[in-house]
């Protein structure tokens, strides 16, 4: 690994002059606006945001955690911390950073006396996948599929876990086409926007829900990831926006499922 970087701690003092890794050369647009204005108050949460540079280089890799009764994911967990996003991108990556950057979380969790850290992890889109986390002392303790519930304990006497009714969660977004958002993510803003023109193309009503609070979104989320999702007629048709063809081979299957 090579020794030429530095991570950098992004909080409320410096997040304009940072920015916190995604949008960065879009910082007028909604989406990137939408997740400086969430930001306000995740800090005064416990939120932490570390970015890897590379010296001489460039920004390559980032991760988002904060406590997990605060944390904008649909787990049970008291006392841990909850990793929102872990990324390294292009040149950064087979260097060992994302094994780094969660060694800074899981130091930050000992030094809050923490029990442990969290992380839901799919092996599809918008998520890391479970490998790096297996490696770096993590288990599996409950699944969803595609979602994993990963942890790294402290000799902790608790279990995290997934809720378990997701089926009634779902039906109690009614009938028809339903988007879930939030603004924790700057590409939410572009996804909703695909979502709303594929469902005016088809002719298809559509209502627009958007959760405000950690607590709303543990309480109500159709899936673990929480901060995005498309539901229709009472069950989850993605967590993640998707293109045309996707969306209608997924109405397909959702209606032959009953």
């Amino acid at each position: 690994m090579s020794e030429k970087y530095e991570i950098i701690t992004v909080d409320e003092t410096n997040v304009d002059e940072r920015g916190f890794f995604c949008y960065m050369s879009k910082r007028k647009s909604p989406g990137y606006q939408q997740k400086r204005a969430w930001l306000e108050a995740r800090f005064t949460e416990g939120m932490k945001i570390k970015i890897l540079h590379e010296i001489g280089g460039r920004d390559v890799g980032f991760i988002e955690y904060l406590p997990s009764e605060n944390a904008w994911r649909a787990v049970q967990a008291q006392d841990y911390l909850l990793i929102h996003c872990l990324w390294v991108v292009g040149k950064g990556k087979g260097k060992g950073y994302g094994s780094l950057l969660l060694q800074e979380c899981l130091k930050d969790a000992h030094a809050q006396k923490k029990q442990g850290v969290l992380m839901v992890s799919s092996d599809r889109i918008w998520l890391a996948g479970k490998d790096i986390f297996l490696k770096n002392g993590f288990v599996e303790v409950d699944q969803v599929l595609p979602f994993r519930l990963l942890v790294y304990t402290f000799n902790s006497q608790t279990q995290p876990s997934f809720p378990t009714d997701w089926e009634d969660r779902q039906k109690r977004f009614g009938t028809g086409l339903t988007v879930i958002r939030t603004p924790q993510c700057p590409y939410i803003e572009n996804g909703v926007t695909e979502v709303l023109q594929i469902a005016e193309e088809l002719g298809m009503p559509v209502k627009v829900v958007e959760f405000h609070s950690a607590q709303e979104l543990q309480a109500q989320s159709p899936s673990p990831f929480g901060v995005f999702g498309i539901v229709y007629e009472g069950k989850l048709l993605s967590y993640y926006f998707v293109k045309r063809s996707k969306f209608e081979k997924r109405l397909h299957e959702l209606a032959e499922e009953g």
